[in-house]
């Protein structure tokens, strides 16, 4: 994939709408259910034609997650301070991904039987969350320090909502991917903000 600002600042968005899920997810339990939807399939989108077409072909699909992009790199001084942990916490372990090929073959396998599953299970299906969060814990968290997810005790004691939790950090992670593969790294977070922050803006618009 040749490297592009637009694709990067994509993946960011799809980067924070993911963990924003995970933040709703663990604190209410409630996400909205079409972005959780969106999330959760493109972890299996491995043949993707473009890009976008992991996040179902339209911009718009990712409106949450370049607001928040903009609140987290713009000038707004009210950042959200846990969604930047995670997002260092997410291209952190997604960096020791990419340098393990045994952890990369095996998320591989893992993703292609996921994409099999998908032709009898819904993406939301118990079945699946539970599958994709037995992958992010084999093939991902192990590579690097817990992420550790803030949240209601009783909430996050419950099954479901683990399994949740940790698929929507595996997408987070899938984004992550794309990212990187787009010619991001943490150079540009630094230096090319303002480019970043003003892509954000376009998208916006556009």
């Amino acid at each position: 994939m040749q490297a592009s600002v637009s694709t990067q600042v994509m993946a960011l968005a799809a980067l924070c709408q993911a963990l924003s899920l995970v933040k709703a997810v663990a604190k209410t339990k409630d996400a909205d259910p079409t972005e959780l939807e969106l999330m959760l399939s493109s972890v299996a989108m491995l043949d993707a034609d473009s890009p976008l077409a992991i996040y179902g072909g339209e911009l718009r699909h990712l409106r949450s997650g370049y607001q928040v992009l903009l609140q987290q790199l713009g000038d707004n001084p009210n950042k959200d301070v846990e969604i930047t942990r995670y997002v260092v916490a997410v291209l952190a372990l997604e960096r020791r991904l990419s340098k393990s090929s045994s952890n990369m073959a095996a998320l591989g396998k893992r993703l292609q039987q996921l994409a099999r599953q998908l032709e009898h299970f819904s993406i939301t299906d118990e079945t699946l969350l539970s599958n994709m969060a037995d992958i992010y814990i084999e093939c991902i968290s192990t590579l690097g320090t817990r992420i550790q997810v803030a949240g209601q005790p009783e909430l996050l004691k419950q099954t479901h909502v683990q399994h949740k939790v940790r698929a929507l950090l595996l997408a987070a992670v899938r984004a992550a991917v794309l990212w990187r593969q787009a010619g991001g790294s943490r150079w540009h977070l630094l230096f090319k903000r303002k480019q970043l922050v003003h892509e954000a803006r376009q998208a916006l618009k556009d």
